[in-house]
C-alpha cells in the first residue's frame, strides 16, 4: 500500500496508538489533531490516569525509540482552509479518521456540548470527504464509526446492511439505525454522509463500527515512557472495563448502573490497532462503502463488574459491586447479538478477555493511585437533564 496515512485525532487514545503500529509496520504517517481531548480535561477537571506527555515530546520520543519519523500537523478539521491545505501537500492514499469527540456523556451534558458534538464530528467529517474528493479521490478513508449507531434491536445486528423483502420485492439496505446519545447520533450522520459521497464521488471508505475498547498498552507504546498512552478512568471518557478496573485498585464501589443487563461488544486495544491495519491492507473498490462490525467478545455490564470483581478479590483487593439508578436513557435487558465475522475473514486474531489483562489494568490503577479523583468516578450526567445538571457537574469537581 502506497503513503502516507494520515491518522486524524492521532493524539488520542487509539489514534496514538494506532499511530505508533503503523510507524512500526513501515508505513509513512502523519498525525493531524486540534488536541482538544487535552483542552477537555483542563474544561471539565478530570485528567488522564497515566501522565501523559505533550505531543511534541511524544513524536520526538518515538523518533529516538523506533528511528522512524512521524509527521504532525496541529489543526481543526471544521477550518476548511487547513485540512485543506494538509491534503493538498500530503496527498495521502489512506487516511484514518479518529478525529471526533468521542464520548456519550459529554453529548449528554448540556445543550453546548450536545450541539458541540454534532457541529464538530460532522462538519469535520464533511471537510474530510471534501478533500479526499478535491485532492486524494482514490485514497482510501478509515473512519473510526461505533457499534452504538445500531442501538439494541431484537433482532441480530448486521454488518452494516441488512436483506429486506418487502411486499414481493427484495432489497439490501442500510442497517436501522437506534443511536443512545446525540454523540452517536453524530456518528449516524457521517455513516449517511460517507455512503452519499462513495455513491457521488466515487470514493472508497471503510466504516469501523467499532465496540467498547479497554487496554492501555501495546508494544510500540512501551518503549519508552513518553509514548504511554493515556487512560481515562472517569464517568466521562472513562470505558466501562477500565473503570471497573481502576475503582477496583482504589477500593471503590463498581459502578454498575442499573442492574447492569445492557450488553455490548468489547475488544482489545492492541486489537483495534490491528483492525485498522487489516482494513488498510484490503482497500474497497473506487465508490464502495462498506462497514466492518469491530469488536471480538459480548458482555454484559454486570458480567464485567463480576470479572473484575473475582479477579481483584485473588489480588487481596475487596471490591463491592454497587447498582446505581441508571443516569441513561436505555433498555437494562435486551436481546443482543452482532455479527463481526469481516475482519475475522481479513485475518484478525483476537486477543480475549483473560484474568491477566484484567490484573494487568487494575495494577495501572494501583500505581497510579495518587493521581486519582474519586469525584470524577461517580454517575452524574443523566440522559434526562434538567437545566443545572451542568452546574452540579462542576460544582462536584470543584
Amino acid at each position: 500500500m502506497s503513503d502516507p496515512i494520515l491518522v486524524l485525532g492521532g493524539d488520542g487514545y487509539c489514534g496514538w496508538a494506532t499511530s505508533l503500529h503503523l510507524s512500526a509496520g513501515g508505513h509513512q504517517v502523519v498525525i493531524v489533531d486540534n488536541l482538544s481531548r487535552r483542552r477537555f480535561d483542563t474544561e471539565l477537571g478530570i485528567q488522564t490516569l497515566t501522565p501523559i506527555a505533550s505531543i511534541e515530546e511524544r513524536v520526538a520520543a518515538w523518533q529516538q525509540v523506533s528511528n522512524r519519523r512521524l509527521g504532525l500537523e496541529i489543526g481543526d478539521l471544521c477550518d476548511w482552509d487547513f485540512i485543506a491545505d494538509v491534503f493538498a501537500r500530503y496527498r495521502p492514499q489512506a487516511v484514518v479518521h479518529f478525529a471526533e469527540q468521542r464520548s456519550a456523556p459529554f453529548s449528554m451534558m448540556d445543550r453546548g456540548r450536545a450541539i458541540f458534538t454534532q457541529a464538530n464530528n460532522v462538519i469535520g467529517t464533511l471537510n474530510v470527504l471534501f478533500a479526499l474528493h478535491e485532492f486524494s479521490p482514490a485514497a482510501h478513508l478509515v473512519k473510526l464509526g461505533t457499534m452504538g449507531e445500531y442501538g439494541t434491536p431484537n433482532i441480530d445486528i448486521e454488518e452494516g446492511f441488512i436483506d429486506i423483502d418487502h411486499k414481493g420485492r427484495r432489497d439490501r439496505l442500510p442497517y436501522p439505525k437506534q443511536p443512545g446519545s446525540w454523540y452517536h447520533l453524530s456518528k449516524v450522520h457521517d455513516s449517511h454522509n460517507i455512503t452519499f459521497a462513495c455513491r457521488l464521488w466515487g470514493l472508497r471508505a471503510t466504516d469501523l463500527h467499532q465496540g467498547v475498547v479497554y487496554g492501555s498498552s501495546t508494544p510500540e507504546l512501551e518503549g519508552d515512557p513518553r509514548l504511554v498512552n493515556r487512560f481515562d478512568y472517569d464517568e466521562i471518557f472513562g470505558t466501562v472495563l477500565n473503570r471497573f478496573c481502576i475503582q477496583a485498585a482504589l477500593g471503590h464501589d463498581l459502578t454498575v448502573y442499573g442492574i447492569g443487563g445492557q450488553t455490548r461488544g468489547f475488544l482489545n486495544l492492541r486489537d483495534t490497532v490491528r483492525c485498522i491495519e487489516l482494513a488498510l491492507l484490503n482497500p474497497p473498490g473506487a465508490g464502495e462503502y462498506r462497514v466492518f462490525n469491530q469488536f471480538t467478545e459480548q458482555f454484559s455490564v454486570v458480567d464485567l463488574a463480576r470479572r473484575v470483581s473475582d479477579t481483584a478479590s485473588r489480588m487481596g483487593l475487596t471490591p463491592r459491586i454497587a447498582h446505581y439508578p441508571n443516569p441513561r436513557v436505555e433498555m437494562e435487558t435486551h436481546y443482543y447479538q452482532a455479527c463481526h465475522t469481516s475482519l475475522l475473514t481479513l485475518g484478525l486474531e483476537p486477543r480475549y478477555l483473560d484474568d491477566e489483562t484484567i490484573q494487568a489494568l487494575i495494577e495501572v490503577g494501583i500505581r497510579y493511585s495518587e493521581r486519582t479523583n474519586l469525584f470524577t468516578i461517580r454517575p452524574t450526567i443523566r440522559w434526562c437533564q434538567d437545566s443545572t445538571q451542568a452546574d452540579a457537574v462542576a460544582t462536584r469537581r470543584q
